[in-house]
């Protein structure tokens, strides 16, 4: 989609993204220009002037390094097809299409080539989501993400819980649970590694905005354990 070029545009970021579905890509464009492109207020005022540019590119992210030849990125971030679970495309190009042996190779393949172009004391942030097999086990899509990183000589830095809607979580609980024992997720993996060293690349980003969540007016941080203590929040 077009939200990570846009919002890394508008944060004065020079963003280069690639997917393999050229009208993915195309609409992708369209909404750059139409939200990124300076408008001009009654007044006359310039609105919508952004320091970055948003570029997408349609191809194979196996071809990354020609694709997006001579980029030397200061920040990597992603989030891939979660294996088989959902299929984009009968392209056979798309890994979407593979059994999970061979979409782990692809996907560590691009990790190294995207990885190949990042700058020293850089990080990475990918967003991904365990998958099961037909037998219902787990693949271990996210264990073996990190182990692709690693190979490309990153660190496995942090790790965030990125949650999901949980109204329909209850509903279909029982329904997992009673027959096999599965527990409903609503939920995907943040995972952020470095390449060099962290303190380095929190340097080279910049101040970033924290904010503080209060409580509620009508909360009673005694009786709420998520209000206890100040939480900060990008």
């Amino acid at each position: 989609g077009s939200v990570r070029g846009i919002v890394s545009a508008k944060l004065g970021r020079n963003y280069v993204g690639i997917d393999l579905r050229a009208d993915q890509i195309e609409e992708n464009r369209k909404q750059g220009e139409a939200i990124l492109r300076p408008g001009v207020h009654e007044e006359g005022a310039p609105v919508g002037q952004v320091d970055g540019k948003a570029t997408w590119i349609a191809g194979d992210s196996r071809e990354i390094q020609t694709l997006a030849a001579g980029t030397k990125a200061d920040f990597l971030l992603s989030c891939p097809p979660y294996a088989f679970l959902e299929r984009y495309s009968d392209d056979p190009a798309d890994l979407s299409t593979l059994e999970y042996p061979a979409f782990r190779d692809a996907h560590a393949e691009i990790i190294a080539k995207a990885a190949a172009m990042l700058r020293p004391d850089s990080f990475a942030v990918w967003v991904v989501g365990e998958v099961r097999d037909k037998a219902g086990n787990y693949v271990g899509f996210v264990p073996d993400t990190i182990r692709a990183f690693e190979a490309a000589g990153l660190r496995f830095y942090n790790e965030a819980i990125l949650v999901n809607g949980v109204g329909s979580l209850a509903l279909r609980a029982g329904r997992f649970f009673g027959p096999a024992r599965k527990l409903a997720k609503r939920h995907q993996n943040v995972l952020v590694f470095v390449k060099g060293d962290p303190r380095k690349a929190t340097e080279k980003i910049g101040d970033v905005e924290v904010r503080t969540l209060e409580p509620e007016p009508d909360e009673d941080p005694a009786e709420d354990a998520t209000a206890t203590g100040a939480a900060p929040s990008l």
